[in-house]
């Protein structure tokens, strides 16, 4: 399957998670938009792509700020006149107890991991309208399960899924499928050391890896798949569904 001539948005493209959906977009032939707010690790991720003979461009811009939405919209219709699909996955976490979490805090991770994704999908939409196209919305397990001290990235990440599937159904006329996934552990890091119970505890046996993801997002996103809809793919390795009690 290749996605010649499609033109991609994937937001924190930078590193992790991102990165590899750009990386594995690019080698599918389309055109991608690299959308970070570190233009350091941005650009590094544009040289890398480029230099493997690829077509990708990096556009800075921070998705909590409506105006950079706007802007990084405006320069992609300028450059490429079109927009096919979006991967919206830029995202940020802090783990801080809820008598200590303060209003901006709190207001800091819901606009740039769920505000964003509707203000980025509203403004791609105005230009998929006419041809249709694909967006896939980052969410996380952590919109089903939690731990203590992490409410407003949960919070965040079960309204990008009640999101998802309400833009699915404004945008199904316009032929716009919307689509989120929700991953489990997906070790970003090449240096971590991970022991053999962090694989062994997942019914796949391993911890996830970015790739997953990206697969995953290639999948919903195919020519063809478009019956595919307001649906929450969960990549986890079983985890969710892990029946777990306390030792004695």
């Amino acid at each position: 399957m290749l996605l010649k001539s499609k033109i991609v948005i994937v937001t924190g493209a930078g590193s992790g998670i991102g990165k590899s959906i750009a990386r594995a977009y690019a080698e599918k032939a389309a055109t991608v938009i690299l959308v970070d707010k570190n233009e350091s690790t941005g650009r590094a991720t544009e040289v890398e792509i480029v230099s493997d003979g690829y077509d990708a461009t990096f556009i800075k811009a921070d998705v909590s700020v409506p105006e950079d939405i706007v802007s990084l919209i405006k320069t992609v219709i300028g450059l490429y006149n079109r927009i096919d699909i979006v991967i919206n996955n830029a995202g940020i976490s802090r783990w801080k107890s809820p008598f200590e979490l303060s209003v901006d805090e709190w207001d800091e991770i819901l606009n740039t991991n769920l505000r964003s994704m509707f203000l980025l999908s509203r403004e791609a939409a105005l230009h998929m309208k006419d041809n249709g196209g694909a967006i896939v919305n980052i969410a996380s397990t952590r919109a089903f399960m939690s731990e203590p001290h992490s409410e407003a990235y949960a919070a965040s990440k079960g309204g990008i899924v009640a999101l998802t599937h309400a833009l699915a159904a404004s945008f199904g006329e316009y032929k716009i499928s919307v689509n989120s996934i929700s991953p489990g552990w997906i070790e970003t890091s090449a240096d971590a050391t991970l022991r053999d119970i962090d694989h062994r505890q997942h019914f796949s046996g391993r911890v996830g890896r970015p790739e997953d993801i990206a697969r995953a997002c290639l999948f919903l996103t195919a020519p063809g798949n478009d019956f595919i809809t307001a649906t929450n793919l969960t990549i986890d390795g079983g985890m969710t569904h892990k029946m777990i009690y306390e030792p004695e």
